[in-house]
């Protein structure tokens, strides 16, 4: 149960943190003449469908939602925009965001293998499923560098 709670605070939180990240780029990026904001609207409605389904499956096993703190996120939404002011190119942006999915990514892949054979059948296969989301993204991103 414990590996459960702990796959899905990590979807949870890292889907919080990549919501709030993109819905900061996509103001910051909004009178620009970026193609990469194509991309930005799926990645985020994405993110937004698994945040909602973590956050139902912590609140259903009465597990309190720890979210990114303020801090971090006003941190990370400072660094976007000073990174657009700097740099706005389509590149530049998949490059920001290719980093920010792969630390998720790479958290996503090891709790997978340390937890694989204790957790569901339903709860792993849900958990590769964000993996191979994150991983794709990182994929389709990697068109714009």
């Amino acid at each position: 149960m414990v590996e459960k709670i702990e796959i899905y605070k990590h979807i949870y939180q890292d889907s919080d943190m990549s919501v709030s990240t993109i819905k900061e780029l996509k103001k910051d990026l909004k009178n620009k003449d970026n193609k990469i904001k194509d991309i930005l609207d799926y990645i985020l409605k994405e993110f937004i469908n698994y945040r909602k389904h973590s956050k139902k499956v912590l609140l259903k096993n009465k597990v309190s939602l720890e979210e990114e703190g303020f801090m971090a996120k006003m941190m990370a939404n400072m660094g976007i925009k000073k990174e657009v002011l700097t740099d706005n190119s389509d590149s530049h942006m998949a490059d920001l965001l290719i980093q920010g999915i792969s630390m998720g990514s790479i958290n996503m892949e090891q709790k997978i293998s340390n937890y694989k054979d204790s957790l569901s059948f339903r709860d792993l296969r849900y958990a590769k499923k964000f993996y191979k989301f994150e991983k794709d993204i990182i994929e389709e991103l990697k068109k714009y560098l």
